[in-house]
């Protein structure tokens, strides 16, 4: 089996899903392959994302990301495999389809001329049509403004934004349709600390209150972390790694770190059960440990020794402590 084919296998444990995602995946995708001339890209990607749910996708630059998501939002043809996306095939994805979509690019320099507010209103006419009792379409212009962190800025003129208040008006431009699916591509750079974290409650409330759909890619580790319900790890094509953050920490290696110093030497020990670890210290040695640090392993440690494994070619398939995840 292809490490990108994740279906359940009897005697694997099956975590429950949150009440939106019994439905109906918004993205599910099965046997996933792309060929260009004579070089296979994808290797049989099976990927399911659900309503609400917050899914990063992270590889390094050749890994597939960039081909994944245009298959999924009907830009480009895939060469092997099944696709539904919202039930449909993006292949024969029509104009009532694409409105239920919201698209970030990592970067978007039209319109220059325009005026922040008329550019939304504009923009979203296209949308209203396709609103529908659940979800009404398009988001008024004032509201998605202040969202964003742009309502000071609704009369400018889009050539005179600063970069951080550009990327402020592309995540606007993705969300002006109200989508039940977004797609997230590098989107808070340029951002400020603070924009960053008005940024990440912005990803929340879509998740949360309004049940969108969000798939993001990014090389920020820590926002992935941050923001993901699932982390999906793509190398050479294949997805090498499926689940949040911890339980992908935890399958790599269940040992902690732990730093500390005791009358004046220092010491670094690896342990399976660092709570336990600290209070054995503590009851032993007592105020004679200092400098305490515990370190278990973090996104960044699963993430480079996947893709360092697979560049390398020492493996071919999926570690085995992950294949639990791998669904």
């Amino acid at each position: 089996m292809d490490a990108g084919d994740n279906d359940h296998r009897p005697g694997d444990p099956v975590r429950p899903l949150p009440p939106s995602q019994g439905a109906e995946p918004v993205i599910d995708t099965q046997g996933l392959r792309m060929r260009y001339g004579s070089a296979d890209v994808l290797h049989g990607v099976d990927l399911r994302v659900h309503q609400g749910e917050v899914v990063a996708l992270l590889g390094p630059n050749g890994a597939g990301k960039t081909t994944t998501i245009e298959i999924l939002e009907g830009f480009r043809r895939r060469s092997a495999g099944e696709v539904r996306v919202l039930g449909v095939d993006p292949d024969d994805g029509d104009e009532a389809w694409r409105a239920r979509l919201g698209i970030v690019l990592q970067s978007w320099r039209d319109h220059g001329k325009w005026r922040v507010r008329e550019l939304l209103d504009h923009l979203g006419r296209y949308y209203t049509p396709y609103g529908t009792p659940r979800r009404a379409r398009p988001y008024d212009a004032g509201e998605l403004l202040g969202l964003v962190g742009l309502t000071d800025r609704a009369d400018a003129v889009v050539g005179t934004l600063s970069g951080g208040q550009r990327r402020r008006l592309d995540v606007a431009i993705g969300l002006v349709g109200r989508p039940d699916l977004l797609f997230l591509d590098e989107p808070t750079v340029g951002f400020d600390p603070q924009a960053r974290r008005e940024f990440h409650e912005l990803v929340q409330r879509l998740s949360d209150l309004e049940d969108t759909a969000i798939l993001l890619t990014t090389h920020d580790l820590d926002e992935a972390e941050k923001l993901a319900d699932r982390i999906v790890i793509l190398a050479g094509g294949r997805i090498v790694a499926d689940g949040n953050a911890a339980e992908l920490a935890g399958r790599v290696s269940g040992k902690a770190e732990v730093r500390y110093s005791r009358d004046g030497e220092h010491h670094v020990e690896s342990v399976e059960d660092a709570t336990g670890h600290v209070r054995e210290l503590f009851a032993t040695y007592g105020e004679a440990i200092g400098d305490l640090e515990v370190r278990r392993i973090s996104l960044e440690d699963v993430y480079m020794t996947l893709v360092h494994e697979f560049e390398s070619g020492r493996r071919t398939e999926a570690p085995s402590e992950l294949t639990e995840v791998a669904r």
